[in-house]
């Protein structure tokens, strides 16, 4: 190898353990959040980031409904389990990550080399299982491109998907996955909880 491409490859792999910190090893879930704004237009970046991540068939069913407002994430709390609704009240921004059980609609201008609609119109099951898996993918890629803007970012489950969908969702026909509340974070970072490591988790073949 020579010295310039020996460079230039320690050059990326600085490049991307700086990034990998970013993301995940200094990257922590907020406890508190400080009242510092998140401006639409970054949120629009974090769309444009999200969007292009990959998904089966470009099929991309994730919805995402911002609540920028306090009247808004108020909506919210009515449905959320007891140790959410600070987290959510408090926040700059919550969104629902929801997806779109009519996804297969756009797929004619998202993937026009084959009738990717006529695959899920007609499989119901397939549908909503492709749905999902795939709305869930892009709340991931949410999560992430959200830490890579410097945003902290908290990730929820506990609540009621139907009392969601019911109050903020049946206008546009989508269904809640899961919450992400975004923001900045304020106070020192929690302890990191632990993670299983490579023995437990992992196998090669």
């Amino acid at each position: 190898m020579s010295g310039a491409v020996a460079d230039e490859v320690a050059d990326i792999t600085a490049d991307a353990e700086a990034m990998l910190a970013r993301l995940f090893d200094d990257a922590h879930t907020p406890r508190a959040w400080s009242d510092r704004p998140v401006p639409e237009a970054l949120l629009r970046r974090l769309y444009d980031a999200v969007r292009l991540g990959p998904t089966s068939a470009n099929c991309a069913p994730a919805r995402l409904m911002f609540l920028t407002t306090q009247d808004a994430r108020a909506r919210l709390l009515g449905a959320l389990s007891p140790g959410n609704v600070e987290r959510v009240r408090t926040a700059p921004v919550t969104v629902i990550v929801a997806w779109d059980p009519m996804f297969y609609e756009h797929l004619p201008k998202l993937y026009p080399q084959g009738d990717a609609r006529g695959w899920f119109a007609a499989d119901p099951v397939l549908a909503e299982e492709t749905a999902q898996r795939n709305a869930a993918l892009q709340g991931a890629y949410l999560i992430l491109a959200a830490r890579a803007l410097g945003l902290d970012v908290l990730p929820m489950s506990g609540f009621d998907n139907h009392l969601v969908d019911a109050q903020l969702l049946a206008g546009e026909g989508w269904r809640s996955h899961f919450l992400v509340s975004l923001g900045h974070a304020s106070g020192p970072p929690p302890e990191r909880a632990p993670r299983l490591d490579w023995s437990e988790a992992c196998r090669l073949l």
